[in-house]
Parts: C-alpha cells; structure tokens; sequence
C-alpha cells in the first residue's frame, strides 16, 4: 500500500512512516519544518522522500495520514481532501496495527518512552520485537510477534490501540486542553488497561491506584503493597542498583547506568513483562546493564568542566527528575535550568509547580512559551514572565541572548522541552566549543 504521512517530521508520525515502510509498503511525506530534526533520522535511513511544498503529484491509491499539530485548514491536508484520497487518523492507523501483534502497550504520564526503550531493547536482542518509540525511533517486521507500543494519552489517543499487556507508569494531572481534570483522566486510562489480558501497573501512584480495572493486575514499585518490589536501591554517580522481589521472593539483583528512582520503576516494569514473555533473568539483567537511553532523554555532552544536558521534560515532575538526577551524578556541580515551556494552557494550568520545579535548580533560565496549536491570544495573560518573577535569581532567555550561561563554570546545565530546546542547546554548544578554542 502507499501511504502519505503529513507533518512526517513530528515524533510519533516519524515512528509511524518508519514501520509502515518496514511492513512493505510505500511512504512518503510532507512537512513545514526545513531543517533536520532529530526524528527524521530513521526517515532518512530509509530513503523515504519529504516534501516541503505542495507541488508534488499524489497517487490516487495513496491513504494519507496527519500529525495532529496540523489543522484541519492546513495548505497540504486541504490539498489530499480537493483530491478526493483517503484519509485515515494516525491513532487508527496505529490500531490497527497494534491488533497485528501481541502488543505491549507503554502508557502513562511520564516515563513512557523510557520504558518503551528499555522494553524493546531487551526483547528485540532476545525474542524479536517491534516497537513504536515516541521519539522517532520505529522498526518492525512481519515475522515478530511482539510489538512495543509507546501508547499516549494525548486525545484519548491511545483508545484506538488493543494491547495485550497494558503498562501504566504513572498519572498525572497533563493534557489540560483536552481533559477536564484528574478524574476523567484516570477513567481514560481505565478504559484503556481494561482492553488488555494483562496490567502491569505502578502501585506506589495513588491516582494508578484509583483505576477501576476488571482484569488480572501486577503493581510494581517501592512499597511492600506491591507484587514486584524494589529493595536494597543504591544511587550512586554511576547508576542506580536495586534487588528485585517477586511476591515476596528474591527475583534478582539488578544494576542500571541511569540514575534517579524514577528509573528503576521504569526498569521494573519492564523487568516484569519481559519475565511473562519467558526471557532469562541473566538476559535482562545484563541488557539492562547495557541500555542506553532514548532519544533527547538525559542526553550528555562534556565541555571540560561544563556538561550540557538535552532532556524532554515539560511538565513539573519530569523537571524535578531531570535535575534530581542530574544532582545524583554530579553531586560537586551547579545545576542550571534551562526551560521552554510547550503550550499555554500546560503553563496556565501547572503553573505553580513549574515554579517549584525550577527553584530546585541552583539557577534558572526560562524561554518565552512555544505553542503550535494554541493561540496566544486566547491567553492573554499567560507568560514564560510569570514563572520567572517567582523563582529565584530567574532569567529570562533566548538564543540571542544564550551567551549568559557562559559565566557558568563546573556546571551542569539542563536545556528541557518538549519541543526545539535543541536549537539554543545547538547555539550554547556551539559558543562553548569557540572558547575552548
């Protein structure tokens, strides 16, 4: 089949082009974006063709598909509609692959695409496996069973999807714009554990706790409540080690180069479903030992006594993590905070704990807020200002003014988005690298 995916560039579309191309079929796609994002590399790995205009031909065969970051009166999806193709949503596109498989499907607040990755890695260097990595990191072949699922609850998104195991790492107030408030969140993520043979949930979450589920049930996590349970956790400058109990039995001890708690309850969670799917507790221990995170998650470089950092977080506990985490490893460095906030309505309805999130940076840098699918003035008093008046010792930055943290020695400097952070990252970098010189 032949397949058109508009907004190809996004990290979820991305991943999708890559695994329709490996099932057979025929892909191209279009974008506003000119310039390389990190998501396109397993696009160009492949040789699949982007557009950046609207002067190409179409096949009429062709089902086209779309980011959701595109409205609906975008230049290219009025085009494909005057054509008269067929257009499928990309949740639907993604459950119906997700009935193809034995799927395993990654959801929660936070922690997702972690899991998603520590979940393929194992299962693809024992068993075989699939997966779709928010990150724009996909593969598939026909021939394996399994499939890893990053599943998101943005839209209700991950509803369309039947996964066999349902996996779900936490619960958060997120997504205000599409939900009205906690509860009907929880509701949705039971409607979706409730699809599966199989949950596998973290129990230390009061609001995991509160979903109504009619299926069999695995908690995980710190507190003795739980049927798999972390004991003996070290956090050290090298990673994390933990001792891995099984209703009330000694699993197995396990070390991971990661660092915060956070991750070992990622790694728990996929301790758990890759020991139901039979793999040898030597070969996910030693996997495991090996991982290496996602894309844009704890992304580290060194500049002499300067680390920068390139991780995704956008929401308050994902910040709080990150420079957590960034405190573990490097216990002797100033940690600074480099924030850019992603859509008005997050920053208006999270704001107070944006501000607590960023004091436990020894310094602050915030950005004026990006949003591509809201619009600013129907949030006429929201702004990246207000965070910034209630933090201490904040600043506002940008990349023309990025030359500030250079008066930043023996640090750690964290640049956070879930969108282009990359791009001041790129100008800092560079700016470090000229005075190296």
């Amino acid at each position: 089949m032949k397949y058109y995916c508009i907004g190809i560039k996004g990290s979820g579309m991305a991943t999708l082009a890559e695994i329709l191309f490996d099932l057979g079929n025929e892909v191209i796609g279009y974008d506003d974006y000119k310039e390389y994002k990190f998501t396109q590399e397993g696009i160009d790995k492949r040789g699949i063709k982007i557009y950046y205009d609207s002067n190409h031909d179409i096949d009429k065969d062709t089902i086209v598909t779309y980011s959701k970051a595109f409205s609906m009166d975008h230049k290219e999806i009025k085009r494909v509609k005057e054509l008269g193709l067929k257009i499928v949503a990309y949740n639907d596109l993604l459950g119906n692959l997700s009935k193809q498989f034995k799927t395993i499907g990654v959801s929660g607040t936070h922690g997702k695409t972690t899991t998603s990755t520590m979940i393929s890695h194992v299962l693809k260097n024992t068993k075989g496996c699939n997966y779709f990595i928010g990150d724009g990191t996909g593969y598939a072949n026909k021939d394996n069973e399994l499939f890893t699922l990053e599943s998101c609850e943005y839209q209700k998104h991950f509803l369309s999807y039947q996964p066999y195991y349902a996996i779900v790492t936490n619960i958060e107030l997120e997504h205000t714009e599409c939900y009205k408030d906690i509860n009907e969140i929880i509701d949705t993520f039971g409607i979706f554990c409730n699809k599966a043979n199989v949950v596998i949930a973290c129990g230390d979450d009061l609001n995991v706790r509160k979903i109504n589920l009619n299926k069999k049930v695995i908690y995980y996590g710190f507190n003795d409540s739980n049927d798999v349970v972390a004991k003996n956790v070290k956090l050290t400058k090298n990673g994390s080690s933990f001792d891995v109990y099984m209703n009330n039995k000694l699993y197995g001890h396990f070390d991971i180069p990661l660092f915060g708690n956070h991750m070992i309850l990622n790694a728990l969670a996929c301790i758990i479903v890759c020991n139901l799917e039979g793999v040898k507790k030597e070969d996910i221990h030693n996997l495991l030992h090996t991982f290496e995170n996602a894309k844009r998650r704890f992304k580290e470089h060194l500049f002499g006594d300067v680390i920068t950092i390139d991780d995704y977080a956008h929401h308050p506990t994902e910040i709080k993590v990150t420079i957590a985490s960034a405190r573990q490893k490097y216990p002797n460095k100033e940690i600074v905070a480099v924030f850019l906030p992603n859509t008005y309505s997050r920053t208006k309805d999270l704001m107070d704990d944006f501000i607590e999130a960023l004091k436990t940076a020894d310094k602050a840098y915030v950005m004026d807020i990006h949003c591509d699918r809201e619009k600013k003035e129907d949030y006429p008093k929201v702004s990246s200002d207000e965070i910034i008046k209630n933090v201490p010792n904040a600043e506002k930055i940008s990349i023309k003014t990025v030359d500030k943290l250079l008066k930043h020695d023996n640090a750690v400097i964290c640049f956070m988005s879930c969108t282009n952070i990359y791009e001041i990252l790129n100008e800092f970098e560079k700016l470090l690298k000229n005075k190296k010189q």
